[in-house]
């Protein structure tokens, strides 16, 4: 009826007058006094961003003087003090796989960020309590002793504090502060590049503050201000606990997951030693023996997604010898500075202050990059490749190990002299330690060219789908390339009899070990550069790919009676790609 309709007609116009009208006040809140989504979203990312500079504070805290501990309290053996802090480094990038394993299929995700948050203050608070160099505090002027532990129960401590942190690192990087938690799915290249540069530049700023002050605090004076770290922990835990009690947790969409991944892979592995049971013809990844119509359990969107974060797999690799020069600056590098002359002007700098020299480069970089970037980006679309950055960033990291051999050479020349490390007299060179500097610098343009240029292609050359498995992905090999770096300081300190890796520097050939790595870099830089195009239209390729694969598909649909006989009132009511495939 007329009437009816007119009223249909007012009743549309008037909802979408409501609708307009929260539109355009964004910004105003409810009557129950509650954040509206703008608000709330900002709110969110804040929190995120402040949970993840609480996290790398006291990472960095915990990392920065570790060797100096293990060989000058704990009484390790210069290879065994590198070997425990890439290993807890190690641990730490790998950590929040399992942490997101296990939200995913047992504890829960509140549940379990709780359990971490506990680990995490348990960790850093059993650090500068028993393990680090805090025992003395002064009350009234008497001398008071913390603890007096023995050697092997502070051994004991010292390696549950870093596990416990480890596992509660683990949990906060993969479920409060996961990169999907910044809304990053609407980004394009050019936004993603700006956002990963300026993320890994306020990381780096953090850490170079951390640096500064910590290493200090637990090298020199004021050491009782070490508990700064556990400190940062409880305010880090507030955070959290306002992130959850507004629901700004994170939570990641059910489709797609790392098991997902994980089972695509082993069904299509399955299929392959088995497929003389399901159909004969031939197929043109082996990923699609994985497929429910080749046999397997999973579907066409699964493993088309797989296949497409299986092509990552070269480029992830190639970055497990990159992680291991870049772990040389809290191992070798480390030790190189605190075997040479601290003293500035008659002031003993602390050894881990050094690392802001790799960090001044990258601090410098990031705007510099982000100039050259804006003008190409914006006028052709496609900007300069990211492959060109990575690969110069691994020539320059193959350029800092092979400049840190030739130093190691230059530092023998210089005499011995005593120097006073956390009250314990060692002999170490009179080279100063400024003459490190370039290979500090070297690493620090490696990691400004690489680490922005590597996270974008994992993210952006995937689908939207399993970009945080992509990342993942990308976190495992970085932490396979700090146990790898591990494994080589062993190997090397084993196999030359403590030669290629010393106690005492002055009697050892360290240079020969950073000389080796120098050339294992440079054949790896070679590596990854002649599968460099592969990386440059992957994201065109992946979709190109859908669709023949889908169409290819169709074609042996038609061919099998029984497969029609079964398909066919599909075929016939719905077309060949979903609405997720053909976006």
């Amino acid at each position: 009826m007329p009437g009816t309709e007119n009223g249909d007609v007012q009743e549309k116009q008037f909802m979408a007058d409501t609708e307009k009208e929260k539109i355009l006040l964004p910004g105003r809140r409810n009557r129950a006094g509650n954040l509206t989504l703008p608000e709330k979203k900002v709110q969110e990312a804040i929190c995120v961003l402040l949970v993840e500079l609480c996290e790398r504070f006291t990472f960095f805290g915990i990392v920065c003087n570790m060797i100096l501990f293990c060989t000058v309290r704990l009484g390790y053996r210069n290879y065994q003090a590198a070997i425990v802090n890439m290993c807890f480094v190690g641990t730490s990038m790998l950590t929040p796989v399992l942490a997101g394993w296990l939200a995913e299929c047992l504890v829960g995700r509140i549940k379990l960020v709780c359990i971490c948050m506990f680990l995490h203050f348990l960790g850093t608070a059993l650090l500068p309590i028993v393990a680090f160099p805090f025992e003395d505090i002064y009350i009234d002027k008497r001398h008071i002793l913390l603890h007096t532990l023995t050697k092997k129960e502070q051994k004991v401590v010292f390696y549950f504090a870093l596990l416990t942190a480890s596992l509660g690192i683990g949990g906060i990087r993969a479920i409060v502060c996961p990169l999907s938690a910044y809304n990053l799915e609407n980004c394009g290249p050019k936004e993603l590049l700006s956002f990963f540069n300026w993320f890994y530049w306020l990381i780096n700023l953090n850490s170079a503050v951390v640096f500064v002050t910590i290493s200090y605090i637990q090298q020199s004076v004021a050491r009782n201000l070490g508990f700064l770290i556990p400190f940062v922990s409880v305010l880090m835990a507030m955070i959290t606990i306002h992130m959850v009690r507004g629901e700004m947790i994170y939570k990641p969409k059910t489709d797609s997951s790392l098991l997902t991944t994980f089972g695509v892979i082993a069904s299509a592995l399955k299929m392959c030693c088995v497929r003389y049971r399901y159909f004969s013809g031939d197929v043109s990844n082996w990923l699609d023996h994985a497929k429910e119509y080749y046999g397997g359990r999973y579907s066409e969107t699964q493993v088309e997604s797989t296949k497409s974060l299986a092509r990552l797999f070269p480029l992830f690799a190639f970055q497990i010898l990159y992680r291991t020069c870049i772990m040389q600056i809290p191992s070798g590098y480390y030790l190189q500075t605190m075997n040479s002359n601290l003293n500035f002007s008659g002031f003993v700098l602390p050894i881990a202050a050094m690392n802001v020299i790799s960090i001044v480069p990258l601090l410098i970089l990031v705007p510099i990059l982000e100039c050259i970037n804006s003008y190409p980006f914006s006028s052709k679309g496609n900007g300069h490749s990211p492959t060109i950055y990575i690969v110069a960033g691994q020539l320059s990291a193959a350029l800092s190990v092979t400049v840190a051999g030739f130093s190691e050479i230059h530092r023998k020349h210089f005499p011995q002299v005593e120097q006073t490390l956390s009250e314990e007299v060692l002999l170490v060179s009179s080279m100063p330690c400024f003459h490190l500097a370039p290979q500090y610098i070297l690493l620090g343009v490696a990691e400004a060219l690489v680490t922005p240029s590597c996270s974008l292609l994992s993210f952006w050359l995937v689908p939207e789908r399993i970009r945080g498995i992509s990342m993942h992905f990308l976190t495992l090999f970085n932490g396979a390339g700090c146990f790898m770096g591990a494994f080589f300081v062993h190997t090397a300190h084993t196999g030359t009899q403590g030669n290629w890796f010393p106690h005492l520097l002055h009697e050892g050939k360290l240079e020969r070990f950073f000389f080796f790595l120098a050339s294992l870099m440079m054949v790896n830089t070679l590596g990854f550069w002649t599968i460099a195009h592969r990386y440059v239209n992957l994201n065109q390729e992946y979709t190109s790919e859908i669709r023949g694969s889908l169409s290819e598909e169709k074609e042996a649909f038609l061919k099998h009676d029984k497969v029609v006989e079964h398909y066919g009132s599909v075929l016939d009511h719905s077309p060949i790609l979903s609405p997720m495939e053909t976006t």
